[in-house]
């Protein structure tokens, strides 16, 4: 017993001495909770701003990273609210506003793509009158890539052409769902 316990504490020391356990890749905002109503600033009956987002527990070797924000409701048929790319390694928020519209590069080398509203930058969420509750899946992907390979004018990428030049080069991604209904 007294030999088990040496190997138990052993591990566990060599445990402490090698590092922790990698934290989780989070994706958060201040603006409203996970699953939970977001606020009608961040909608077409509201400012239409862009919330804030963070994240953390960045996985090793992310060179940059990319954010695309869709309905995943039936009725909206994935509508695409907003997608950026080739956000820089040593970013861990954006800040509200940061999806100005019509706005195709944020000058720290991240840009946006075009929505499915056909501009670049946030749009807000804006269900269909009396068709329930609508969720938005904001989805950070951390990236192997510190910039995609898009060969399309930056000015006309799309999530479709983001999903494609990041196949292959995604570390981890995880999602913040805001609901919203009219």
């Amino acid at each position: 017993m007294k030999c088990f316990s040496s190997i138990v504490l052993c591990l566990c020391l060599l445990g402490s001495v090698s590092g922790a356990v990698p934290e989780k890749f989070v994706l958060k905002s201040d603006g409203f909770k996970n699953n939970m109503v977001m606020p009608e600033k961040y909608t077409c009956d509201g400012a239409n701003v862009s919330p804030a987002l963070s994240w953390q527990g960045v996985p090793e070797g992310t060179e940059s990273f990319a954010v695309i924000c869709h309905d995943t409701h039936t009725a909206a048929n994935n509508w695409v609210h907003w997608v950026l790319y080739n956000i820089p390694v040593g970013t861990v928020q954006l800040e509200e506003g940061a999806g100005k519209s019509g706005v195709w590069e944020l000058g720290d080398g991240t840009f946006q793509g075009k929505t499915t509203f056909g501009s670049t930058g946030y749009g807000g969420a804006c269900p269909p009158p009396g068709s329930g509750f609508h969720q938005y899946h904001f989805t950070i992907y951390a990236l192997d890539v510190s910039m995609l390979d898009i060969k399309k004018d930056k000015k006309l990428v799309d999530r479709d052409d983001i999903k494609e030049a990041m196949n292959g080069h995604i570390l981890a991604e995880s999602v913040l769902v805001g609901t919203y209904e009219k």
